[in-house]
Parts: C-alpha cells; structure tokens; sequence
C-alpha cells in the first residue's frame, strides 16, 4: 500500500496575478517560498523575507538550453543584488526562508547541499554552479532531522510554482525503503505498475512507472542505441524526429545513457528519465518515433498501459 500524506498549500499572489510574485506555504510548516521574476527585484529586495537565511534557486537559459543556479546566504536580498550583476542567465528566483526565523547559516548550508545533491542525481537540468557545496559543519542528530523534514517540504512546494527539476524519485528512491524511517516527510507520489516494453530481434528491455504524476523510464533500462527511421520516409524530415535525435546526444553528453557491453544497438540508462506520456517514452527506448506507447508499455499480467488506464482513469 502506498503512502499518501494530503498537504493544505497556500498561495498568495503579491500583485494580484499569477505573473507577479507569488509565495507558497505549507500549513503548520515553518518554511516559506517566494517566487519572483529578475525584473521584480526592486520589490523582492524590500519585502522582509529577502533580509533573511535562505536557500534559492536561480533558473533560466543560456545557449545550450535550461540552466539553474542553488546557493545559500545570510541575507537573500544581498545576494540576488550580486547575482544581477554577477550572472547573466538567471530570469526567475525562487528562495526559501523561515517564517519564525529560527533558520540559521548552519542550517541553509545543509540545505543547499541537499538540493544541489538532489539536482545532480536527477540530471533533469544543467548547473551553474562551480563548486560543489559541501553543507558546512556536521548539523546536530536533531537539527538534522528537522532541515531533512524542511528538505522535503520543499520539494513538495517546488512543482507547484513551476519549479520542475527536482520533481521525481532518483534510482535510490525507488526503493520503497528510503522513507521508512521519514514517513511525515514522504513527498505525495501518485504510483503505478511497473510497465515493461521488450523489442526480442533487438533486445531493447525497459521498465516505467508513473510517479508524482510524470511517466519515468527507470534507470537500468536497455534502450536503443539511436533514432532510426526507414529510407525515404517523411519522418527523417519531421520535427518529431529531429527533436528525438537531439534529445539522444544529449543523453549521451551527460551521461543518461551509456555503451552496453556485448551489444552495439543497445544503450544502458544511467539514472530515471521523465517523459510527456507513454508514447514519448516509447519512442525513446525504441529509437522510434512512430512508437505507440499506449500499445507498446504493459503490466507484468500483459495488459497494455490503454488497457490499464481505462481500469484506473
């Protein structure tokens, strides 16, 4: 049985719309979230919570696609003035602080650290970040447990503001285990079935699951080795394929996907890759954009994810 803990989030917006600054809370949780634009650091820097301990998170672009920045500080507003003259990708901060001030220097370290770890481990974006943050000095058994359950919390709230790439479970996760000591810390996850999709003349074998809404091809997974389309056919032209192809070099330049040893037209995931729907994933562990995932992905009892999803939809 899974476990699943309700969470009462609050969202205020600042400015009255959904593109000005918004704050997120979690009811009887100490921690509070702002979300903000680069162009709205003149009223960033006066609200109170900015003169306080924190983490953040800058994201934006540079020419290689999506890139964020994690960092602590003393003071949030201080640091952001330094980062607008210091960085030039970052269009969008999110920070994190207390509402009862009782978040210290020692306890933002540790905090960074967990979500540059975290960020690291999914690979779901690039890192501005030249240093590795270490966490600062060893945090008290006590403290600990507490910036671990205020780690999740964040983690919960992030995805609601539109803070994606710390969404998911890494390899590590997946085991049921790794919240059997931190059930009031668990993050809510809407799981499935396993689901396995096989090709036998090529010996691509991968294993999905949705979790925390997202469909996730799981690490370990034997996928094909690149995109392949039939000679002459339209699908060598279409953006469908082209973005396919590019998503695969990217996979191998960091990483994602590796040699499997023995067997040339197969590659080895290296950690959980999210997808936009079945078909999506499909289409990657095939190396085929025509992939019907709907069809393609089924249960250990042979149904198909359709089958499946018209008895739990």
């Amino acid at each position: 049985m899974v476990y699943v803990q309700s969470r009462h989030v609050s969202l205020f917006l600042v400015e009255g719309t959904f593109g000005g600054i918004v704050t997120a809370e979690i009811m009887n949780w100490t921690g509070h979230v702002l979300k903000g634009r680069r162009s709205q650091l003149s009223s960033i820097y006066q609200r109170d919570e900015a003169k306080r301990p924190g983490v953040y998170i800058l994201t934006g672009e540079d020419d290689e696609g999506p890139l964020a920045y994690i960092g602590q500080t003393d003071c949030i507003a201080e640091r952001l003035k330094q980062h607008n003259t210091g960085k030039e990708f970052w269009d969008e901060v999110v920070f994190v602080t207390s509402k009862d001030s009782n978040l210290t220097s020692a306890h933002v370290r540790y905090l960074e650290a967990r979500l540059y770890q975290r960020a690291m481990e999914l690979k779901r974006i690039r890192l501005d970040n030249g240093n590795e943050p270490k966490g600062g000095a060893q945090l008290p058994d006590a403290d600990r447990s507490d910036m671990d359950y205020f780690f999740h919390q964040i983690l919960i709230l992030l995805p609601v503001l539109g803070v994606e790439f710390l969404r998911g479970k890494t390899a590590k996760e997946m085991n049921r285990g790794a919240y059997e000591n931190d059930m009031d810390a668990m993050p809510d996850q809407s799981e499935s079935p396993v689901f396995m999709l096989s090709v036998q003349w090529n010996g691509v074998s991968a294993k999905a699951q949705i979790v925390d809404g997202e469909f996730t091809v799981l690490a370990d997974s034997l996928v094909a080795c690149e995109v392949t389309v039939k000679e002459g056919s339209k699908a060598a032209s279409s953006p469908s394929y082209n973005g396919l192809k590019a998503f695969f070099q990217r996979c191998r330049d960091d990483g994602t996907i590796v040699a499997n040893p023995g067997n040339g037209h197969l590659s080895r995931l290296t950690r959980n890759v999210q997808f936009s729907s079945p078909s999506a994933a499909a289409a990657f562990v095939k190396g085929n954009v025509s992939a019907n995932g709907r069809k393609d992905w089924k249960t250990t009892d042979g149904r198909t994810y359709a089958a499946w999803e018209a008895t739990n939809g």
